[in-house]
């Protein structure tokens, strides 16, 4: 299988490149030990040394293997398979919070400097394996993408007994013995699949000859940030040359559904680097406030070139490739404008960005193209961190409205011609978002642990509640017994509901304790049922006070309760004294149980209770409620609609939502869970704060009254590019 060939292509090369890595990680330990400025510098180099050394087969092994697993997850990856996060350790949250934060802004910058140079081979290596999976992939999520690879590493690295500024050289050396390697793999694996005749078509670049290792490498490529996903998700291969494409097609529409673009004889096209200092003109004397549609751009467009015309005696035109940059980026904006999963105060920031993108057009025709463009991105990460802002989030304190307003401002003042703004703006960008996100996953995860305990302690109070009623309701019992059930063995049949489960065996028995004690307060109408509840006292009250100890209950308070309860079976047995008995033997077997009884029981010593104890009658249903808890059962709503069933049951978690509460509010929120044991669909904000729960039902209600609107949470200028392009084809066609 291709897949298989891949993987084991991938895993050869990964373990010479980690091989090389540990061949040198010696050497370069060293020398930066040498030119250590403290002893204790450089004890911990050379204890790195020393770790490296012992663990590089377990580092190497965990490493392929994680490898290995991300390949395996491609054949087990299901649609709606909600992510996998790990479970956080709150007690040493503060701890690790920072270490964390640098090993993740350490993978960020590794990650992108692979995209900078590689990220063609590796979209098409994505798009390759797409062809031979059911669920489709991004760069992301390839297990040979540079954050996967780079991930793999740091969890190898786990165990590596060595303090986070240690660990970050160890990543460097990863970074320059394995990773500077990534575009030969890509390379190699795209010809891999090639020959096995997966999308040949797609232009690769043939695997360059390996170089031998020898000496330092090259620098690698200045930092990026790494792309967010895939270039252009969902689009065919004829859509990979976007400009061009575009092109074609308002060829062939002007002078039907098109107005055809007539030139004076004598016009003269103007340079590009010309259209951009006009450009650039309009970017500086338009009004901060304003942005400019389409129309309005051509017409002052027009008014700076008949000045330039004036001036020159000849009339100055667009070119017509240049055209056809301002109409297509024109088209892009107008859907951009018109996009419902942007907030529109924030559609009014992104609008001014306008210009600066045509330059970047005009300037760069393959900007259209190359979805790892740095412009591209950066207006893609803005529409991705814009989807969860909310309209009612005070534009002014907002710390990502304002972000956005600095990015956005700063192009203005600061774009002239010179694309590398973009990449600086992008990695400055994306490093606020991600540290956004972190702390937004963190809250996530908190608030799942929560709710999901929540739910799990609510499902046993249920069952608790559910096994007294059954027991319990419509019987006359001593009143003692009927409070020692609901004030203290309630408590342990909870826990050991949580902590073992209600189709234990632990379960079983605490119920079966409950039966015992409910059936030892009757009174026995044969001669086997005294010999039976004399044998089961010593035992029943030996396992009352071993569950209540257990769950940690007052012992003032158990004392209490048992004292009502031994008052009962006290009184039962000295009435048994009493009584004749016609049969010896079992007179004397009941003796002997007797007997044994009083060594739990002061059967002696207590006087004859003479008055009955009190009996209460169980008429109302026992609920349990935890302390400051008001329970109000709402009758649910039904909804049998299949659609709208349907609706609910693809939302997949991380899905953006927006809600229409009212005629005048909406609220954007995120799926971040779906609780099992109650069947809660929890919504959090961008923050990571839940602001929503809901149930099946009561979800299904708010999409049947088409109060519920899916968030596009596809890459905003990918999106734009496609539906410009679907509607020329589609007026071509009509």
């Amino acid at each position: 299988m291709a897949l298989t060939q891949l993987r084991d292509k991938a895993a050869l090369q990964l373990k010479q490149d980690l091989q090389a890595l540990f061949d040198n990680a010696d050497d370069s330990l060293f020398e930066m030990a040498d030119r250590a400025t403290s002893n204790a510098e450089q004890n911990d180099l050379f204890e790195a040394m020393r770790e490296l050394r012992l663990k590089r087969k377990s580092i190497a092994n965990g490493f392929l293997r994680k490898v290995f697993e991300g390949f395996a997850e491609l054949a087990r990856y299901s649609v709606g398979q909600a992510p996998q996060l790990t479970p956080v350790a709150l007690e040493g949250l503060s701890l690790m919070q920072n270490d964390e934060l640098e090993e993740s802004v350490a993978v960020d910058a590794m990650a992108a400097k692979v995209l900078s140079r590689d990220a063609q081979a590796l979209h098409h290596l994505t798009t390759r394996i797409n062809t031979l999976i059911h669920k489709k992939i991004d760069d992301t999520s390839n297990p040979l993408g540079p954050r996967p690879v780079c991930e793999s590493f740091v969890s190898a690295c786990a165990d590596l007994g060595v303090d986070i500024r240690i660990k970050l050289i160890i990543y460097k050396l990863f970074e320059k013995y394995v990773l500077s390697e990534m575009g030969q793999l890509y390379a190699e694996a795209n010809q891999i699949l090639v020959q096995a005749g997966v999308l040949p078509e797609l232009k690769s670049a043939p695997p360059a000859a390996r170089q031998p290792r020898s000496g330092a490498r090259s620098a690698p490529a200045a930092p990026v940030v790494p792309e967010s996903s895939a270039s252009f998700a969902g689009a065919g291969e004829d859509m990979q040359e976007a400009f061009a494409a575009f092109q074609g097609l308002m060829t062939q529409l002007r002078g039907s559904a098109l107005p055809l673009r007539e030139l004076p004889a004598d016009a003269v096209p103007i340079t590009s680097n010309d259209l951009t200092r006009l450009l650039s003109h309009l970017q500086q004397h338009l009004p901060a406030a304003n942005q400019i549609s389409g129309e309005e751009l051509r017409e002052k467009l027009d008014l700076l070139l008949s000045k330039a015309s004036a001036k020159s005696g000849k009339t100055r035109v667009v070119g017509q490739v240049d055209d056809d940059a301002i109409n297509l980026i024109s088209m892009l904006f107008e859907f951009i404008l018109d996009d419902r999963a942007l907030p529109d105060s924030l559609k009014a920031l992104i609008a001014r960005l306008q210009i600066p993108m045509l330059k970047v057009a005009v300037q760069d025709k393959a900007f259209f193209n190359r979805g790892s463009h740095p412009a591209r991105r950066l207006l893609n990460e803005i529409a991705t961190a814009a989807l969860g802002w909310s309209e009612h989030d005070a534009e002014k304190r907002d710390s990502l409205y304002q972000k956005i307003e600095q990015v956005v401002q700063r192009l203005l003042n600061d774009f002239v011609d010179d694309p590398r703004i973009f990449s600086e703006l992008l990695a400055d960008f994306v490093a606020f978002t991600g540290n956004e996100r972190r702390r937004s996953e963190l809250l996530e995860q908190r608030m799942r642990d929560a709710e999901e305990g929540r739910a799990k302690s609510e499902q046993a109070r249920l069952a608790v509640e559910q096994a007294m009623n059954q027991r319990l309701l419509g019987k006359t019992l001593p009143a003692a017994v009927v409070r020692l059930l609901q004030e203290a063995w309630s408590k342990v049949l909870l826990l050991v509901n949580l902590k073992h489960g209600g189709d234990s065996a632990a379960w079983r028995d605490a119920t079966a304790t409950m039966d015992d004690l409910v059936w030892s307060v009757s009174t026995p109408e044969t001669a086997e049922d005294r010999l039976r509840l004399l044998q089961m006292v010593p035992g029943l009250l030996r396992s009352l006070r071993e569950g209540m100890a257990e769950a940690s209950l007052d012992p003032f308070a158990v004392n209490e309760l048992f004292a009502g309860l031994e008052a009962l079976h006290v009184q039962a047995f000295q009435r048994m004294r009493q009584e004749p008995e016609a049969d010896a033997a079992v007179s004397a077997v009941e003796a002997q149980a007797l007997s044994q009884v009083a060594e739990v029981l002061p059967l002696d010593s207590t006087p004859e209770l003479s008055e009955p104890a009190p009996m209460v009658e169980v008429i109302e249903e026992i609920v349990l409620l935890a302390p400051g808890e008001r329970r109000e059962r709402e009758e649910q709503p039904v909804v049998e609609d299949e659609a709208v069933l349907a609706q609910v049951d693809a939302l997949r978690v991380g899905s953006w939502v927006e809600i229409q509460e009212d005629e005048e509010h909406k609220l954007r929120c995120k799926l971040a869970a779906v609780i099992k044991p109650s069947g809660k669909f929890i919504f959090v904000n961008r923050t990571g704060m839940k602001v929503l729960e809901k149930t099946r039902m009561g979800l299904a209600v708010e999409f049947r009254r088409q109060a519920v609107r899916l968030l596009d949470d596809a890459l905003l200028f990918d999106r734009a590019l496609e539906s410009v392009i679907g509607n020329l084809r589609r007026m071509k066609g009509a």
